[in-house]
């Protein structure tokens, strides 16, 4: 296995670390294969980057046979769309190595939890089409073949997470348009992904009103979609297990622990040959 590390310098001079975890093809099995990827966005609310949601993630997705990537992107006070343009530039890192790392090109998901699914949804849709083009990049090739949601942060009005918009936008934290541009669910449309989504009913920070005008979204725009919404579990929960656990203590709920094998499952179908 490949441990990968890269520095992606923002538009502000702040830096994301890019970290991957590749499987190696073996001369015993097949050397030509190439796998699914996942770039991960861990959530944080623009002020950090959780560690529960980064290697843990991955590790399982090293498990089910994918190549792991993990984008802990700029943020406060860095501000939009730093971080927009830093996955950006991550997703042209994975798609410009696909061969060297065994990845195939055409099925790359950005997983994105909490606001780091705010920002996973705005590399999915077409929210950050113009700001991606006003930086030089094509926004099409750079979009993911597949968006992952985790108790994500989607709407910017009345069931937001408000202190992730103030953390991203700053002193335009209160202006209607760049609240109409971020707001994930109000930009998607046939360039959308097929998307997988989870989250709690119980959810007392990002209310499960995010994944339902999602979910709503992608019905009105033909986008293939999978929702979970499981009964309890708090935010942040991650994997759910001892693994992502915060500080030896909650954050463990059975309720959530099928989602990464319901994940695995819609990868295979999305991207089956």
């Amino acid at each position: 296995m490949q441990y990968i590390q890269r520095t992606i310098t923002g538009l502000d001079g702040s830096e994301a670390q890019f970290v991957g975890y590749v499987i190696d093809n073996s001369p015993e099995i097949d050397m030509q294969r190439t796998r699914p990827a996942v770039l991960i966005l861990p959530g944080g609310g623009y002020e950090m980057t959780s560690d529960r949601e980064a290697e843990p993630i991955a590790l399982k997705m090293i498990g089910a046979g994918y190549q792991a990537f993990i984008l802990r992107y700029s943020v406060w006070p860095s501000l939009y769309p730093t971080a927009l343009v830093q996955a950006a530039k991550a997703m042209t890192i994975i798609r410009a190595h696909a061969e060297e790392w065994h990845v195939n090109p055409q099925a790359i998901t950005v997983a994105g939890f909490s606001a780091g699914g705010q920002l996973a949804g705005n590399l999915a849709t077409t929210a950050g089409d113009d700001d991606l083009r006003k930086h030089g990049y094509d926004p099409d090739e750079v979009r993911p073949n597949g968006l992952m949601l985790a108790y994500a942060v989607v709407d910017s009005g009345q069931f937001a997470h408000r202190g992730s918009f103030d953390h991203l936008l700053g002193d335009r934290k209160n202006d209607p348009a760049m609240l109409e541009e971020l707001s994930i669910d109000r930009h998607v449309n046939d360039k959308t992904p097929p998307t997988f989504l989870w989250h709690t009913v119980t959810d007392d920070v990002v209310p499960v009103e995010n994944a339902l005008l999602m979910i709503a979204a992608c019905r009105k725009a033909a986008v293939p979609v999978e929702a979970h919404i499981y009964p309890s579990g708090g935010h942040g929960v991650a994997l759910g297990t001892v693994e992502s656990i915060w500080r030896g203590e909650g954050c463990v709920d059975p309720c959530v622990q099928s989602w990464p094998k319901l994940f695995i499952d819609w990868v295979e179908r999305t991207f089956a040959a």
